[in-house]
């Protein structure tokens, strides 16, 4: 079967996956979450896909079949250094991502800067472990089922039409909001603020709540009042300080 074709259904599964996986993490194991116990939809896009974990699915897929022969004598350092080597990828996928929404949109879609031996906030040792245990869950129960799925879908090209489908309708979702991505990085460079974009999400569900609005779980940023009115509102309830390092002139 087409290598695109298989990179294309399995960034989709991974989108999903990693969009439910996000979604009750959130909920139930962030602080934030438990504290409030509102549902947000995580990332910046609309839908439920997070693009980070369809991009980690497809390294996880690739890095699965590494061939380390040299190490057959030892199957379980073999494992070790495969699941090693998964964690650091999907930390370096993890490290690009929040710093291009970082320096590039002035957006933060996660914050780790109270966990110990962080990067920017961006990165951090516990985490990391997480990309390990998550990569070890793949190898051993699910690379089986995706190599079955993948025969599956080999034998019936029909399912490509839904897999279009879907980046049909990613692809609308994209342009949408990074165009509200814009938006609000052209604020926060204003204000000279990073804006954490879940805390945003959850500040706008909560004053639909309190003007008893209706609120929208996807589409969390509409709202009655404009972009600008909100940020001067509340700015200290979802941003944080953006340090600006100038140039001495000599």
């Amino acid at each position: 079967m087409n290598k695109a074709l298989v990179l294309l259904f399995l960034f989709f599964i991974g989108s999903l996956i990693g969009w439910v996986i996000e979604l009750f993490f959130r909920r139930f194991c962030s602080p934030n979450g438990r504290t409030t116990k509102k549902w947000v939809n995580p990332g910046f896009l609309v839908g439920p896909y997070l693009p980070l974990y369809g991009s980690g699915l497809c390294v996880l897929y690739m890095l699965a079949s590494i061939n380390l022969s040299f190490l057959d004598e030892h199957p379980i350092i073999e494992k070790i250094v495969l699941f090693v080597f998964m964690a650091i990828a999907m930390t370096v996928i993890e490290y690009i991502t929040g710093l291009i929404f970082i320096k590039g949109m002035n957006v933060k879609l996660w914050d780790y800067t109270d966990r110990w031996g962080n990067i920017q906030g961006i990165i951090c040792p516990l985490f990391s472990f997480f990309w390990a245990v998550l990569g070890a869950t793949y190898y051993l129960l699910i690379h089986p089922h995706v190599l079955s799925a993948l025969d599956w879908l080999s034998r019936n090209l029909a399912f490509s039409f839904f897999i279009g489908f879907f980046y049909g309708v990613f692809l609308i979702d994209i342009v949408y909001s990074f165009n509200l991505i814009v938006k609000i990085r052209k604020l926060a460079a204003e204000y000279e603020i990073v804006v954490k974009i879940d805390e945003l999400k959850q500040h706008l569900l909560e004053e639909a709540e309190l003007r008893k609005e209706k609120s929208h779980f996807f589409l969390a940023m509409k709202n009655a009042r404009p972009l600008r009115e909100i940020f001067e509102d509340s700015l200290e309830k979802y941003s944080i300080k953006k340090i600006l390092k100038e140039k001495k002139k000599k």
